[in-house]
């Protein structure tokens, strides 16, 4: 056999593309081995590699001139992912030494997988999206390495074959061994990755906060919590995730495809079921928090798509950092210009920040005193800027929780509780907003959807106007209070948007009223 082809992918952002590793070795020529097809470094490096692991799997290649091709060869290829299906490309050149695989075998299946120099296979990133890139070519089965198979055994549709090693790879394709497809029960094994270990129960008193939040959930809110250290902000951020609505099986998976792609999943954790929550410290830079660097992966702001991305002492973030954030906030999306291409991250995420009142932390405190002058309050604020900051739909204190309260028995009620409002308040939006794909929840209305769903009835309008005028509000907050009073709106089942709906939308927007200066 003097050519062969070996089906392989590779990643391409958090989805990849098929990629064909042709082998050809030549009757005739110098005996050398060529690469082609727009390799990288680290896969140019693979061929001593690959050859040293063959020699030592008691494998042979051909002494010959042998050309290897990653086709389409206008598609960067990247990474270790390449070794198992080269070294397999080089195998089948050798029938008469190595054994005959099995008819079509090559045809039907993907390979992917690293080796070591004794022939082991180690795992790689990504195998999801490769995964299912192979099922979406139409082959029947992939061959990945062990450490990975659970993760890409998530896929339906395709058998999935987890080796250790070259030999154990050249076994199967052969025919032989006993390598059986990974077996997944997806529904038992889904609901088993659904647990959180914590749950707002453990929060003693808050109970404004905790409204604050479920209010956020319900309507995909973004969030503002205000208050000294040591109140519980970032305690109740953390629980934010076990509120809201239960994962899907397809956001599982977008979720786990970034995760894999960024090399978070391994075989204990490898599968996503539970909403991500991000917090990543203030000293974070750009790339690290959009995605980047010259072979761009996700950032912090895709890591938390579906879920909550929390951003503590707020202020103490580059201003710059912070300003990246507007894009996937307004589209749910990154994207990333590199020599290598373009690549677009999925970034749809509830933001949650916390912040000091304060450089010292005390600014209203009753039993500490703020020694910060007008002047550094006022440029503390104003490291966070005025378009992220109209992005925000809430702002809500957070005071010093009394005695009492943290000696309380119970932490009043838990997760599950909670979660099962927000649902049905999800449940509603879904159907108000069924006829705009782009609108899921009530805090992405545009203003003429603000229009149509958030009509008020003359006492409510002299109300509005009332605050407008007498706590200055802005243009900006206009449509924020209408979006959230929407949302008090369907937490109570009710069409109207009622007085107390507005008056309790009205007391979430602290620093528009100035309380703090």
């Amino acid at each position: 056999m003097a050519h062969v082809s070996v089906y392989s992918g590779a990643l391409h952002g958090v989805d990849a593309l098929g990629v064909e590793v042709e082998v050809n070795a030549r009757e005739r020529g110098e005996l050398k081995l060529s690469l082609v097809g727009l390799p990288d470094t680290a896969v140019r490096e693979s061929i001593d590699r690959v050859l040293t692991a063959i020699g030592n799997s008691a494998l042979r290649w051909p002494s010959a001139p042998i050309t290897i091709n990653l086709a389409p060869a206008d598609l960067r290829k990247e990474g270790p992912s390449f070794d198992l299906p080269i070294a397999v490309g080089l195998v089948a050149l050798e029938p008469d030494r190595n054994g005959e695989f099995k008819e079509g075998a090559l045809e039907k299946c993907a390979v992917v997988g690293e080796l070591a120099l004794d022939g082991r296979v180690r795992p790689v990133k990504g195998i999801l999206p490769l995964t299912l890139q192979a099922k979406q070519a139409g082959r029947r089965a992939i061959i990945v390495p062990r450490e990975n198979a659970a993760e890409a055994g998530i896929v339906e549709g395709i058998y999935v074959y987890g080796v250790h090693d070259l030999q154990s790879a050249v076994a199967l394709l052969r025919g032989e061994g006993n390598i059986r497809p990974e077996k997944l029960d997806r529904d038992a094994y889904f609901r088993s990755k659904r647990a959180y270990d914590i749950d707002f129960s453990d929060v003693k008193g808050q109970a404004h906060v905790k409204r604050a939040l479920e209010v956020a959930t319900a309507g995909g809110h973004n969030l503002l919590m205000l208050g000294p250290p040591g109140t519980g902000k970032s305690m109740l951020a953390k629980r934010l995730a076990t509120i809201l609505p239960v994962m899907t099986e397809p956001e599982a998976i977008e979720t786990t495809k970034i995760h894999s792609v960024a090399g978070l999943v391994d075989s204990a954790n490898s599968f996503i079921a539970t909403r991500p929550f991000r917090a990543p410290h203030h000293t974070i830079s750009d790339a690290g928090l959009l995605g980047g660097t010259s072979n761009p992966i996700p950032g912090e702001v895709s890591l938390a798509h579906n879920g909550v991305l929390f951003l503590d002492e707020l202020p103490e973030f580059k201003r710059s950092t912070l300003e990246v954030m507007r894009q996937p906030l307004e589209d749910g999306t990154v994207t990333i210009s590199r020599a290598a291409g373009k690549f677009t991250f999925p970034s749809r995420f509830m933001l949650v920040a916390a912040m000091n009142p304060c450089p010292c932390g005390y600014l209203g405190d009753p039993k500490r005193e703020c020694r910060c002058s007008p002047i550094q309050i006022e440029k503390y604020r104003q490291r966070i800027s005025g378009p992220l900051l109209d992005r925000i739909d809430l702002h809500v204190e957070v005071p010093a929780v009394d005695y009492k309260e943290l000696k309380a028995g119970s932490g009043g009620e838990n997760s599950e509780t909670i979660r099962e409002r927000v649902e049905q308040t999800r449940t509603i939006q879904a159907r108000r907003f069924a006829g705009h794909p782009d609108v899921a929840t009530n805090s992405a209305m545009t203003s003429k959807l603000v229009r149509k769903h958030c009509p008020l009835d003359r006492e409510g309008d002299a109300l509005l106007e009332q605050a407008m005028n007498d706590l200055n509000f802005s243009a900006r907050a206009h449509d924020r209070i209408l979006k959230v009073a929407r949302t008090l709106a369907d937490l109570d089942g009710t069409d109207a948007i009622a007085a107390q709906h507005l008056l309790e939308a009205i007391q979430y927007r602290t620093l528009d009223r100035n309380l703090w200066v």
